[in-house]
């Protein structure tokens, strides 16, 4: 029955976006759109909600009731799947990813609709043609469903813990295992499994929005402000997303995977990773555009792009082409995500060369030294960046298709290229704020810079004077403490002016200040937010030590970068679904005990490897990480690293996600129209 009832979901959504493209698109070219149409559009959106809701309830209900005559359940869930992560398995495996992919996508569509239609707002026939484009994205997403990657299939031959065939047919003579496979022992080792990749999702599928007004703006010949107005709402949010979701997907790989490292450059992380770098280039260009008229054409292409990197994002990571720890097998989808990702780059692309007679004319750049230069050179670093990520990726790829020879590009190459970009990016964030708009006179922006600038030279030799090793760190914390002492040093300057009108305290006056232009502001916090990232990046790549494969017997003491790590011994726990293998080493640091450490290793049944999970023990200067090869009640064979202001690092990725979340805040109230800046307040430049 649960499977019946999530075909039915699946097909009642497909119908219903089918049903939105073409309700959608009819109102989209009716300047006046009849009622009828507004009717046909809300009842479309509502119906594709409300089934894409059913399908991943009905998916989670057969998981719940251990149902594996589900083969989705039967191949990818346990009756001994711990909670949360049988909550969690639902988006563990492709079939199940497409359908929060649906969910998640529906979602967006009714939230535009709600946006679009709300009490005050005023509908625009751009508003329409976003959801036809959003239903024809859907109408794919929910096609793969009903083919290629169906979660609903009904299990019609079993092994022991397997289902061997399956039919799409809900009506087919059912059988199921006593006991499922349960999902892969590394997607069930930790919290953050359940959490990064809906966040993930949010922010990828989030970018089908600012796509779909491109589309409509462009298939409708209504160049202008109008559609970046309404879809920045939209690409704010599915960046606050993006950036946590990398941010945490960064972390559970820290501590999870046992190598020590946080980001290898793997092609799934770089398939989050490109269009994260393509829309940030995209909300910078789009405030050009809407305070100079400039960059339109430019950002009809970001956009386009960020959404193909997204399709070809999900291709790399369900398709099989590549070898990932976070892939997905192989499968049929493959061929289909290809076809798409043809169809929406070609497709988008021609439509918008076809269209570029009658985008409107930018003014003239007046000087590349203004905030406009300062937001062309970021968009020219960030697409650099985001081509030199996909090249790397891509290329072992295309070699092997043309010529048949494997080779691979590792972290040497992107280390070698995105270090030098990082660092140029760091400085332009610096500069751009400080920059006014049309022509930056000396006298202007010396006095904006003078004091940051110094303030980050003697943070650099602080770190020269104070550092044993600094490599890269020395130029990491000017540039890191450049952005930071620039926006620091606008922000005392506008409390500073603000007080004076008022005859008030400056530092009083700083709250009112951020509140004014919370855009600007929480784009700043952003900005220090990376910065902090790439300090600690720095710091973790350049200031680590590491020490590889100690036998440690019972009682064994071993010196490592200041501290004395003493095994105290081995336990063994069995749960329904692993044993458990854990060593006890005890941290000793200046003859006195710090913590204890527990790296293990669990065996599961399913699973011919046993999988390592690393102890950590944190301080504010750096992170202990242990983890182990070997256990037995004889010895355990360790390695350890040290890993520098590692907890830095995943402040800078959350302060950079809570700076992209303030400043929806502030879009939000300039809307209802209840702001008034502060007296003196002029972010704008």
């Amino acid at each position: 029955m649960l499977s019946l009832a999530g075909t039915l979901a699946v097909w009642t959504a497909l119908v219903a976006a089918g049903w939105l493209a073409v309700a959608g698109w009819r109102a989209a070219r009716d300047p006046v759109a009849p009622s009828a149409s507004i009717v046909s559009l809300r009842r479309s959106v509502l119906v594709m909600v409300l089934a894409a809701l059913g399908a991943m309830v009905v998916l989670e209900a057969a998981l719940l009731a251990n149902d594996f005559t589900v083969s989705y359940v039967a191949n990818h869930h346990s009756r001994h799947t711990p909670f949360p992560f049988n909550i969690a398995t639902a988006w563990a495996a492709l079939e199940g990813s497409i359908v929060l992919w649906g969910l998640v996508l529906a979602a967006y569509a009714y939230a535009v609709w709600r946006r679009a239609t709300a009490r005050g707002a005023q509908p625009d026939s751009l508003d329409w043609g976003a959801l036809a484009a959003i239903g024809a994205v859907g109408v794919f997403f929910f096609g793969l469903m009903v083919t290629v990657a169906n979660p609903f299939e009904v299990c019609t031959e079993a092994a022991a813990r397997s289902c061997t065939a399956s039919s799409p047919l809900p009506f087919s003579r059912a059988v199921g295992p006593a006991d499922g496979l349960g999902p892969n022992p590394l997607l069930q080792n930790h919290l953050l499994m359940a959490i990064h990749p809906p966040l993930l999702y949010l922010g990828y599928v989030g970018l089908t929005v600012p796509f779909a007004y491109g589309i409509s703006a462009l298939a409708l010949r209504r160049s202008g402000p109008a559609w970046l107005r309404r879809s920045g709402l939209w690409t704010r949010v599915a960046w606050v997303f993006l950036t946590a979701g990398i941010t945490l997907g960064a972390w559970w790989a820290y501590e999870v995977l046992g190598w020590g490292g946080y980001w290898a450059w793997d092609p799934v992380e770089n398939a989050s990773f490109m269009p994260w770098l393509v829309a940030t280039a995209f909300l910078h260009s789009s405030l050009v555009q809407e305070r100079r008229g400039m960059l339109e054409a430019w950002n009809f292409v970001l956009v386009i792009g960020a959404f193909s990197l997204t399709i070809l994002g999900t291709f790399l990571t369900r398709s099989g082409v590549i070898a990932s720890v976070h892939s997905f097998t192989q499968s049929a989808i493959g061929p289909a995500l290809l076809g798409f990702l043809v169809v929406v780059t070609v497709g988008s692309f021609a439509l918008f060369a076809s269209r570029a007679q009658q985008i409107s004319s930018p003014p003239r750049l007046e000087s590349l030294s203004s905030r406009e230069g300062g937001f062309l050179l970021n968009n020219l670093l960030l697409t650099v960046y985001a081509m030199v990520v996909l090249t790397g990726t891509l290329y072992p790829l295309a070699l092997e298709a043309f010529t048949g020879s494997e080779v691979g590009v590792g972290r040497p190459f992107f280390d070698r290229m995105a270090v030098p970009i990082s660092f140029a990016l760091l400085l332009a964030m610096g500069i751009g704020p400080a920059l006014p708009w049309r022509v930056a006179r000396a006298r202007v922006v010396w006095p904006r810079v003078h004091l940051p600038l110094q303030i980050a030279l003697a943070a650099g030799v602080l770190v020269i004077i104070t550092a044993t090793r600094v490599g890269y760190v020395v130029m990491a914390v000017i540039a890191g403490s450049w952005v930071v002492a620039v926006a620091a040093g606008r922000l005392l300057s506008q409390a500073r002016r603000s007080a004076r009108s008022r005859g008030a305290n400056a530092w009083r006056m700083i709250p009112g200040v951020v509140r004014s232009d919370r855009g600007f502001w929480g784009g700043q916090l952003a900005h220090a937010g990376v910065a902090l990232a790439a300090v600690a990046i720095a710091c973790t790549a350049n200031l680590s030590q590491s020490l590889d494969r100690v036998e440690m017997a019972p009682g064994d003491r071993v010196e490592f970068a200041g501290y004395e790590l003493v095994h105290t011994g081995v336990s063994t726990t069995r749960t329904p679904n692993r044993l458990k293998s854990t060593a006890h080493v005890e941290v000793w640091k200046d003859e006195r005990i710090e913590g204890l450490a527990e790296p293990a290793l669990s065996r599961f049944e399913t699973s011919a490897l046993p999988i390592a999970t690393p102890g950590i023990h944190h301080t504010l200067a750096q992170d202990l990480y242990l983890s182990v090869t070997r256990i037995d009640e004889e010895a355990i064979t360790l390695r350890a690293a040290t890993a520098p202001l590692q907890w830095v690092l995943w402040l800078g990725g959350l302060t950079c996600a809570g700076g992209g979340l303030y400043s929806l805040a502030g879009r939000k109230r300039r809307r209802s129209g209840s702001v008034r800046p502060a007296v003196g307040a002029r972010p704008g430049g």
